[in-house]
């Protein structure tokens, strides 16, 4: 990695070239994240994740760049087309599209219009009408070039192919590709219009039938949702600025008076923009306008995501689960506090009275065997039922019933995972053991799921899939670390995103776990097969082994600094376990005077703040939740309600909260506070539990409008028709205006089709 990118990237993100070159140094030596964030603070200068994840991102994006122009180096030596000053431009192209426009003129093409006037000899006449319009006729020096035998029969001949040439040429010109590229980012249009016949068939798009909008600002998930149109053969859509604006631009370039010669410039210049740049740029514009939304859609799906992941958990607590039924029963199952499956068995709360007076006795009967302590009911059908019969049991007061999100349980029920785990159950014991799970730890669940499918994303399908897996990769690696892992309980899919592990030794340390027993010490991971010094470095910090003779090993301090507390403690002439539990010791310790070449005051300090709570789980402490009784189905609401929810997915444009209807009701960015909110993350995140008032409901369309305003207005029930009427004023047909409706039928009406 050259100096230079360390500079450019520092520059970029307000860091030091020191800083950036200390984290490309430990990444190339195989560090992860999360290991660089926590134990590497003195070469780094205390960077977080965040910062180091951009570093690494932006390395690499340069990387990319610098193969890039040495492979357009190479194509323009092999064909002897470089010369000094074409290589000096190309070496200190600071970006792809600079370095791209520099290389247009020579690009291998296709045989162009251009290319078929040079190869009538053309390109003579054309140079001479470019360079010298204000003085030459060019009727007359056309004349010169007539040959009926290469098809240039006449003067019209020779100065359309001309035109043709100068028209490629100005194309390929990098001032004028610069500023035309210029003119679409500021004040290009995003126009989308239905394909004539599919109005009916494409209608949940119909907010995007006839749409315009300033491409620099359209959100996200409104190009998304036309692209997603496009693909699926109900919309078409182009990016364009003003014609006349991008002429004016190229015929003050390359326009000389007004003379005949002139004029035949004019002329190519507007045959130049039509065909040649116009489509160009659009390309341009299309893949930059789809890479900004796919920036922005994973950014809200990670967030989202590490918010869910980082879910407060029950904790290990012997669980019941419920995954609820009508015609099919509840499938239920017993785990113990380490989530191990106990028993199963289904029972038909919602059937004939023997049956639910036999569904009443085997509950409080499991509960009384098993010492059940928390209740886990899946969200999903029924679920409000279920719950109201077993609430209606009077069970003991110590056992919490609450609802599981079971989002994504039906995809970990039928997969090899779940095959693996328990393959003598079928899919409904499989998904009811994930629910009761869930409860315990949801993050140790959830990271057996592909993220994608834990549905807390925006078009997550339809944006660029290797960066939608890198980014959520990185916040499950993330979450998993900055947790912690029990070595001695974790499964191996947990264990795989510990930093330095991958499937291989994590499915080894779990082998080595089943033939030798537990782990005492993390000195006892250095025995387990392919976990070499190197793995063991970046992973031993973040695995705990709970009663190990080591205290440190159940906390997040790394075996490297042991020695490190281990003086401390004979400094103040007591044990390791004392230092931990007594806080006056603690006090005692001069951190300055521990500081050496490899341990410094950040390392110190965190040292500290682990002994004071070794092991902590950064996780909030777990709270019961419990919908409004009473308020089961759709039905059952009324506008004006007041009703407790969590919200279960946050997007660009408001927040999706389910209120226990089994229909998530959404609240629209501009009702989620009484001050104006410019992005919905700022004001909520998922799994937060939220107080809301229903404002519209549509039973037709299953759509509920609801708000966290303090007095919010209240629109009325519909039975059918549709919804409200999309409104038609200025803000709703030009949204970055801004609009504060709130109704089904504004801009983000198919979005919540769509993202639900």
């Amino acid at each position: 990695m050259v100096d230079l990118h360390f500079e450019k990237v520092a520059k970029e993100l307000s860091l030091k070239p020191i800083q950036v070159k200390a984290v490309s140094l430990l990444i190339e030596g195989g560090a992860t994240v999360p290991f660089i964030a926590r134990y590497r603070k003195e070469i780094t200068g205390s960077l977080d994740e965040v910062q180091i994840a951009k570093i690494r991102d932006r390395l690499t994006e340069l990387v990319d760049l610098d193969s890039r122009r040495e492979s357009i180096l190479k194509s323009l030596t092999e064909r002897n087309l470089l010369h000094d000053t074409l290589k000096k431009g190309i070496e200190a192209a600071q970006n792809l599209n600079e370095l791209e426009d520099l290389y247009q003129p020579y690009k291998p093409k296709k045989r162009t219009r251009a290319q078929i006037a040079k190869e009538k000899d053309l390109e003579p006449l054309a140079d001479l009408i470019f360079d010298s319009q204000e003085t030459v006729d060019p009727v007359t020096e056309a004349r010169k070039y007539i040959n009926p035998e290469k098809e240039v029969k006449t003067e019209e001949d020779a100065l359309v192919g001309a035109r043709d040439i100068i028209a490629e040429k100005i194309s390929d010109d990098k001032t004028a590709r610069e500023k035309i590229r210029a003119l679409f980012l500021q004040h290009a249009e995003i126009k989308s219009r239905v394909v004539p016949g599919k109005e009916e068939e494409g209608s949940k798009f119909k907010d995007y039938f006839e749409w315009v909008e300033p491409i620099r600002s359209i959100p996200s998930h409104r190009l998304l949702a036309i692209r997603r149109g496009e693909a699926e053969g109900f919309l078409y859509y182009r990016i364009q600025p003003a014609e006349d604006q991008a002429i004016n631009i190229l015929e003050d370039l390359f326009c000389k008076g007004k003379s005949a010669g002139a004029l035949q410039v004019k002329a190519a210049i507007s045959d130049c923009y039509k065909r040649l740049l116009s489509l160009s740029m659009e390309t341009e514009a299309r893949l930059d306008g789809k890479k900004r939304a796919d920036q922005e859609g994973i950014r809200v799906f990670a967030e989202n995501l590490r918010e869910l992941l980082l879910a407060s958990p029950l904790g290990q607590k012997c669980i019941l689960a419920l995954d609820p039924g009508f015609r099919t029963g509840c499938k239920l199952t017993i785990l113990d506090a380490q989530g191990k499956l106990l028993h199963n068995d289904v029972i038909y709360p919602a059937m004939g009275k023997m049956e639910v007076e036999e569904s009443a006795v085997k509950i409080r009967g499991f509960c009384q065997h098993f010492k059940i302590e928390a209740i886990a009911i899946g969200n999903g059908t029924a679920s409000r039922e279920t719950e109201t019969f077993v609430k209606g049991l009077k069970l003991a007061p110590s056992i919490t019933v609450v609802m599981v999100n079971e989002s994504g349980a039906s995809i970990y029920s039928a997969s090899d995972v779940a095959r693996e785990e328990f393959p003598d159950h079928d899919i409904t014991v499989r998904g009811s053991v994930s629910i009761g799970r869930r409860l315990q730890d949801p993050l140790a669940e959830l990271v057996k799921l592909d993220p994608k499918s834990i549905g807390v994303g925006q078009y997550q399908h339809d944006v660029e899939q290797t960066l939608l897996k890198r980014g959520l990769d990185d916040v499950v690696i993330s979450c998993v670390n900055n947790v912690g892992v029990e070595v001695n309980s974790a499964s191996k899919q947990l264990l795989s995103y510990v930093s330095g592990l991958n499937a291989q030794i994590a499915l080894n340390i779990i082998n080595h776990r089943n033939e030798t027993g537990p782990f005492k010490s993390r000195a006892d991971l250095q025995k387990v097969p392919r976990l070499g010094p190197k793995a063991f470095e970046q992973a031993a910090g973040f695995m705990r082994i709970r009663g190990a003779t080591n205290p440190l090993d159940s906390s997040a301090v790394h075996p490297e600094s042991y020695h490190v507390v281990e003086k401390m403690a004979t400094d103040l002439g007591c044990s390791v376990t004392d230092l931990m539990s007594k806080e006056e010791l603690r006090k005692k310790i001069d951190l300055h005077k521990y500081v050496d070449d490899k341990v410094g005051l950040p390392t110190l300090k965190d040292i500290m703040n682990e002994l004071a709570k070794p092991g902590r789980d950064p996780r909030q402490q777990f709270e019961a939740f419990s919908f409004a009784e009473g308020v089961n189905e759709m039905s059952d609401l009324k506008t004006g309600m007041k009703l407790p929810g969590i919200i279960t997915n946050v997007t660009a444009f408001g927040a999706f909260v389910d209120i226990g209807v089994h229909q998530d009701g959404l609240v629209h960015v501009s009702q989620l506070s009484d001050q104006f909110v410019q992005n919905a993350a700022d004001v909520v995140k998922v799994a937060q539990r939220v107080e809301v008032t229903i404002t519209e409901i549509d039973l037709a369309r299953k759509r509920i409008a609801l708000s966290m305003k303090k007095n919010p207005v209240i629109g009325e029930n519909r039975a059918g028709g549709g919804g409200p009427k999309p409104k038609t004023d200025s803000a709703q047909r030009n949204p970055s205006r801004g609009s504060s409706s709130s109704g089904f039928g504004s801009a983000f009406g198919d979005a919540f089709s769509k993202l639900k």
